[in-house]
């Protein structure tokens, strides 16, 4: 199936952002109730989630109603000609609920179960990063445009900055693995949730090792990063649009070595 115009598919994606950008700017930092989704673990929610999804969803339905919408909080709607919109309202929901400006809004074009285009919004410090799967990235701020490239000095583990967004949330073994690649890396930053992506494409992260993604959590991640350079797949190398275990890095050495820890981890 032929794919969209990428300028255009992020010409929309910029439409969608903008739409979102003053109802997280409403709520954050204004106290908003938290309620848990039902399940065996807190999984916080907020009426923001609930009131920018739905808001995306009304746009995709005006301009867009052949295409599918997979997002966290409400079912899937079906694509009729295989594309389908990823949104995740509020990445990073612990972090809105803090005051922290680590979360984002994500939002990704998927054709054909490949993430093509995607925006990862910070509507707080006013960032947008912008990607084209493995062609181009950027950040606008300010009205700015700043080209975004992955560090390439970062070849090895013992010169890296790795991250992950809180290491309670591995199992145990998993927490052994990624504990082993902490130890060795040359700086650990912690809770930075999706922010830890983009921070590797502007090139100051260079590793971020995380489990238990859904989709709507990793599709945006992925065009920013491919499109500055670097690599982002599940732990065994594979690709990961579907989530899981997930790892992204700023050059290939750096991903081999991980991926060759990590790969062990089974279960």
């Amino acid at each position: 199936m032929t794919g969209p115009d990428p300028t255009w598919a992020l010409d929309f994606a910029h439409m969608l952002a903008d739409a979102a950008r003053p109802i997280a700017l409403r709520y954050f930092r204004s106290g908003v109730r938290v309620e848990d989704k039902p399940g065996q673990e807190f999984d916080p929610v907020t009426a923001a989630d609930r009131e920018i999804e739905t808001r995306l969803r009304a746009v995709l339905r005006e301009h867009r109603p052949l295409d599918g919408v997979l997002g966290e909080e409400y079912p899937p709607c079906p694509s009729r000609n295989g594309w389908v919109w990823v949104i995740d309202p509020i990445d990073g929901t612990r972090a809105f609920i803090a005051g922290a400006p680590t979360w984002c809004v994500l939002i990704a074009l998927q054709v054909d179960d490949a993430p093509l285009v995607s925006v990862i919004d910070q509507p707080f410090t006013g960032e947008r990063f912008s990607g084209v799967h493995q062609t181009r990235a950027w950040l606008d701020h300010k009205d700015k445009r700043q080209a975004l490239s992955c560090r390439a000095g970062a070849c090895t583990l013992d010169q890296a900055l790795i991250a992950t967004t809180d290491p309670a949330l591995f199992t145990p073994v998993e927490a052994d693995a990624f504990g082993d690649l902490a130890r060795q890396a040359r700086i650990r930053r912690y809770g930075m949730d999706c922010y830890a992506y983009a921070a590797l494409a502007m090139g100051g992260v260079d590793l971020v090792v995380e489990s238990g993604l859904k989709p709507w959590d990793v599709a945006a991640l992925i065009p920013v990063v491919t499109g500055a350079g670097g690599l982002i797949t599940n732990w065994r190398g594979e690709p990961a649009p579907g989530g899981g275990r997930v790892l992204a890095a700023a050059t290939p050495q750096l991903h081999a070595e991980a991926v060759a820890r990590l790969s062990q981890v089974t279960g």
